[in-house]
This record gives C-alpha cells, structure tokens and sequence, in this order.
C-alpha cells in the first residue's frame, strides 16, 4: 500500500509495528512522533521510520494511517486533539493499548465528526524496551484483537488489517468490553497475583530472615512478572477497574473454596484440586503466543571453576544468539550449579540449546 504511516510513541510497540509496516509495504513512508525527542531521532538513525516528526499536528494531518502507542491517559488525550486538526478525508486511526473501554470511549468525538476509530491490541511484548528493542515481528503469530465500534464499515476493517498485515498477527474483533474481560483475566489479574505473592514473601521475611535467599529459586520464577513497569501497571488497573475488581472477587471466593478443603483434611478433594489444574495447565497451547510473553529459559548444569559463564556466554556470542537475561543458581565448590539463560525467542532458545550441546558436556533443560 502507498501512503503515509504515523506512529505516535516509538517504544517496543510503536517502534515495532513502524517496522513491520515498512517491511511489508515499500513504497509507503512512515513518520514517527514520541514525547521523548531522543527517542525519536534514534528511531530515524535506525531506520525504525522514515521521517522524524517534531509535533503531532504536522504529522497527523498528512497521514493516511495513525496509531497511537502511548499509555491510555495519553491516548485519550491524543484522540481528542486529533478531533480538533484537519485530517485526511480517508484517514484511519487506531491504538495500541492494552485497555479498551475508556479508550474507545474517548474516540467517540471522533465518530462525530466522520473519522474512523479502531482500537486494537498486539498482545506481544519484551523484556527490552524502547525503539532500540523494536523488530518487525515481534507480533509474529500473536494475536492481535480489534475493537471497531459497530459503525465503523468492515472495509475499513480490512484496509487496516492490510496496513498491518506484516506483523503476521493473527487478528481478532471483539467488542471493547470483552477486550477488557480476556486481558484482565489472563494478563492483568495475574500480575497483581504476582505483585501480592512478592508482598506476601516480603512480609514475612522481616521474621524469616531465609525467605530472601530461598525465593532466589522457583519463587523468584514464578513472580517474575510482578517486575514489570509499576507506573504500566497503575495505569492498567485505574482503567481497568471494574473487571479487576469483579475479578478479586472471585478470587477471594476460590481461596476460601482452597481453604475449606484444608479444614477438612480431604485428601481425595485436595488431589483433585490440583489434578484438575494440572490438566487444565497442560491442555493450553504451547506454541502460541498469548497476552503474557512468553519466557524462553535455558537451565544449564556448569561446574564450578573459574570462567565457565564466559566460556558458554562467547559460545553463544560466536554465533550471534542475543541473550535477554542471566543469571545463577546456587554454585557451590565441587557442585554444579545452574545457569539460568533468558532469550527473546524460541528460536534462539533452540539454537543455544545446540550450540551449547555441540560445545560441552553440560546437562540443559528448557523453563516451562
């Protein structure tokens, strides 16, 4: 498709779905605004977009396709100026929030006046962030949900499931109320689940001085999420209140189903509790992408002498297998220890897996 392409926020997603539209459509042009004008300038010199755009009214008015990548309170406010500059008769605008009610709601100024507003999700993400971190498939098979309101024609539908066709996102519509239930559900909800659980730990340190040092493990694993952005996080729940709240609810109701079935000490109910998760746990897609990343782990046995994190980390960077994270597991004298390796892909989790098999003797297992 020709045309011109402005993105608003050139984060991880912003910067990503730049480069995905440029990949797939040559001979558009695709213009990029954040508030950061570093950020900007850095999303130029790596060819992230075409032109740097210095405020939002120049870009936005010579636009065909505009997409807001920026928090929910910005976006909504970024959706009432637009509705208030002289836009292109045919323009398309959309977002890319992990919110949807309010925003949508903001966008029916937009509907007044004839412009079309579709809210959309890539349900991808990273443990990088910032236009340097953009790739241009980092939605690849991800879903990627749309929430037209029910006035917006289908073929506008389509011409931005076209602009967007080279993130290779599997797309989805749904009403903006139903965005907000999924995400909450499978995103959001977990991490205050997480956040509490760190609280929880935390607490019960200040008595428990080995809490810490043990946590270093699984736990640490298992709440890896509560160290998101907070400031994301906030943003999130404050728009999303009324799911989380109908959400904690039922929480509270399964903890007190968990709790009636310790004071009865019935072990068939108990078995059965976690049998039934168990299976439910292990039916769900492996391959596929969901609101939460995925995290691509790589546990390595190493013994214990000097320079063997270095040996397997130059294997890795001989032949170019980026690492996200790093770190170790309990390494005593004459004991193996673990070396846990985070990657942005399973791709790479794969080719290091055999790199390191190739290189050495060490046992690996990959996270689950």
């Amino acid at each position: 498709m020709k045309g011109r392409v402005f993105i608003i926020g050139l984060g991880l997603i912003g910067g990503s779905l730049a480069l995905s539209i440029k990949n797939k459509h040559r001979d558009c042009i695709v213009m990029g605004y954040d508030i950061n004008e570093e950020q900007t300038k850095l999303g130029k010199m790596l060819g992230v977009i075409d032109e740097t755009i210095s405020t939002i009214k120049s870009g936005a008015e010579k636009a065909d396709l505009i997409i807001i990548s920026a928090p929910v309170n910005e976006t909504c406010k970024i959706l009432f100026s637009l509705s208030n500059m002289n836009l292109k008769e045919n323009v398309i605008i959309s977002d890319a929030g992990s919110t949807k009610k309010e925003v949508v709601e903001a966008a029916s100024i937009l509907k007044d006046k004839g412009i079309p507003f579709i809210g959309g999700h890539p349900m991808a993400g990273s443990h990088k962030s910032g236009v340097s971190a953009a790739k241009p498939l980092l939605f690849e098979n991800a879903f990627y949900l749309l929430t037209p309101q029910p006035h917006i024609d289908v073929s506008l539908i389509e011409s931005l499931k076209t602009w967007l066709a080279g993130t290779n996102a599997r797309f989805l519509t749904v009403s903006p109320e139903e965005h907000d239930y999924l995400t909450g559900v499978i995103s959001h909800f977990p991490h205050i689940i997480a956040a509490s659980l760190v609280h929880q730990a935390e607490k019960s340190s200040q008595s428990q001085q080995l809490i810490p040092r043990l946590a270093a493990g699984g736990f640490r694993d298992i709440t890896r999420i509560a160290s998101s952005s907070p400031q994301m996080w906030r943003d999130i729940l404050m728009h999303n209140k009324d799911v989380l709240l109908t959400l904690l609810e039922d929480w509270r109701i399964e903890m007190e189903r968990v709790k009636s079935l310790l004071q009865a000490a019935n072990e068939k109910d108990i078995f059965s509790y976690f049998h039934d998760a168990k299976q439910f746990r292990d039916e769900l897609p492996q391959k596929q992408k969901g609101a939460i990343h995925a995290f691509y782990d790589l546990f390595v046995d190493v013994p214990d002498y000097p320079g063997v994190i270095s040996e397997i980390t130059g294997y890795l960077a001989d032949e170019q297998i980026s690492i996200t994270n790093i770190s170790i597991r309990e390494t005593r004298e004459e004991i193996n220890g673990v070396l846990v390796i985070s990657f942005q892909t399973e791709e790479d989790r794969d080719r290091a897996m055999d790199c390191i098999k190739r290189q050495t003797n060490f046992d690996q297992t990959i996270g689950m």
